[in-house]
């Protein structure tokens, strides 16, 4: 059984280095027997970073989810099930995502809130993130009103916390966002990560998320596509960097 431990680790920031033993490999992955990695899915990229075999560095690239946490590596002939490795996660794509996915949720709630928008899908990168929104009118939206509400909200200093509540208690909760994606959550699957943004958001979530929205930069929208009737897909980026 690996023990995923990304899941019981907030914030999700600054990753320690962790020691695992090989339990089964692929033709280009490796499965330890436990894993601080979070593997791709929700929008949010796996994590990459280094393992360090016999006093020798191996690169592995996006982590990836399933049964197991797989890990691609670049030579995986160098690795035989027994060994014990030392794991080093790559901490600023680690951390920039954390970032970025904390920052979608007040995106998204904050849009929610304001125009009743649904968010249907998102992409979240190192540099920018994506969002697809569907609105009741989407002639109401305003990139202004969502970048004010959304910096405030940042500069507030909310705490950020991550709960593990059961399956009925979050679908019967009344301010939770998003339960009509639970069926996508394995049936046996009877505990449920949320995670809470104080007074703004509160929804299932197994990514990796931020102490405080103050650890967060301040937003900007870069871009607004139309996907259709009474779609949009907002990107934004932090308003420091240029892509």
């Amino acid at each position: 059984m690996q023990e995923r431990l990304h899941m019981h680790h907030h914030p999700g920031t600054d990753p320690l280095p962790f020691e695992a033993s090989v339990i089964d490999k692929t033709e280009d992955s490796l499965i330890l027997s436990k894993s601080f990695c979070y593997p791709r899915g929700g929008g949010q990229p796996g994590d990459a970073g280094i393992f360090i075999n016999d006093g020798k560095e191996s690169g592995f690239s996006e982590t990836l989810g399933g049964e197991f946490i797989r890990h691609p590596v670049n030579n995986i002939s160098g690795f035989s099930v027994g060994d014990e490795v030392r794991c080093e996660i790559d901490i600023d794509r680690r951390n920039r995502h954390a970032k970025m996915h904390t920052a979608q949720h007040v995106v998204s709630a904050l849009a929610d809130d304001l125009w009743s928008a649904e968010t249907v899908g998102n992409q979240i990168s190192t540099e920018y993130t994506r969002i697809d929104f569907l609105f009741p009118n989407r002639d109401e939206y305003d990139s202004d009103s969502l970048t004010e509400a959304v910096n405030t909200v940042i500069g507030s200093d909310t705490s950020v916390k991550v709960h593990e509540w059961s399956r009925d208690f979050v679908k019967d909760h009344e301010h939770m966002r998003h339960t009509k994606f639970m069926d996508r959550i394995p049936s046996f699957i009877n505990e449920l990560r949320v995670v809470e943004i104080e007074g703004i958001d509160l929804c299932p979530c197994a990514g990796t998320h931020v102490a405080s929205t103050s650890d967060i930069d301040p937003i900007v929208i870069t871009n607004v596509k139309s996907k259709g009737a009474g779609k949009f897909r907002i990107t934004y980026q932090f308003e420091n960097e240029n892509i």
